[in-house]
Parts: structure tokens; C-alpha cells; sequence
């Protein structure tokens, strides 16, 4: 066999033309300006709904406070009742256990005034089982 001719690659007449060696990146969303500036705009915006909800949130606790002030007589008025009540039951419930002692009078002041001295919570409940000094005590309520 004989040696066939090899036949050499070449350019083109004339040669290549230019190599496009650019990135050609389709534009995609907004440009770094705008989500800037939108993004700007969105903090100003929740900034105004804060300072919003602020506002409306104050107002709303002078509104509870007020209410509060304007139902504070009557929720002492009930204690006041509750005390009393408690006070008379005691009473009555000492008369009973110190009946049989002589000299004793029901009722008398451990204090050397007329004046009225809230009692304190064991001084209402002493009296009573532990069952009802918890109750009232800790103002738990027992369900069955």
C-alpha cells in the first residue's frame, strides 16, 4: 500500500471569525438600585405599622386601666362583705368553742384601740379546715 497523501485541516479562506468570549447573560429581575430602594420603602413601611400598633396598644391600656380604676370600689365593696362575713362566722363559731369558760368575751380586741384593723388571712381562716384556708388562701378552686 502505498502512502495515501494526508490532507491538513486549514481555516477557512479568509479565517475564523471573532470569538464571542463575553458573558451574554439573559437580564433577569430588577436591578440592584430598585430592590435597594424597594427594600428601603418596606422598612419605612413596617417601621409606621409598628409606631401604628404602638399607639393603638397605649390607648388600648388606658382604656383597660381606666375600666380597672372604675371597678376597683365595687371589687373592694365584695372583699369588704367577704371579710365581714368571715369575721361573724369566726364569732360565732368562738362563742361556741368558748362557751363553758368563764370571763371570756367573744369577740374582744387583741389590740388596745376601737379601731378597725383588717384582719390578716390566717387571723379569717384560722378556724377553718385546710381544705378551705387553701381555697381561699391561694384563691384555689376544688373541682369534684
Amino acid at each position: 500500500m502505498a502512502a495515501s497523501k494526508v490532507k491538513q485541516d486549514m481555516p477557512p479562506p479568509g479565517g475564523y471569525g471573532p470569538v464571542d468570549y463575553k458573558r451574554n447573560l439573559p437580564k433577569r429581575g430588577l436591578s440592584g438600585y430598585s430592590m435597594f430602594a424597594i427594600g428601603i420603602g418596606l422598612m419605612l413601611y413596617g417601621q409606621y405599622r409598628i409606631f401604628k400598633w404602638n399607639r393603638e396598644r397605649r390607648r388600648l391600656q388606658i382604656e383597660e386601666l381606666e375600666s380597672r380604676i372604675a371597678i376597683l370600689p365595687l371589687l373592694q365593696a365584695e372583699q369588704d362583705r367577704h371579710v365581714l362575713q368571715q369575721v361573724r362566722e369566726n364569732l360565732e363559731e368562738e362563742a361556741k368553742i368558748m362557751k363553758d369558760v368563764p370571763g371570756w368575751k367573744v369577740g374582744e380586741s387583741v389590740y388596745n384601740s376601737n379601731r378597725w384593723h383588717t384582719p390578716t388571712i390566717d387571723q379569717l381562716y384560722f378556724l377553718r379546715d385546710d381544705v378551705d384556708v387553701a381555697r381561699n388562701k391561694l384563691n384555689h378552686i376544688f373541682h369534684v
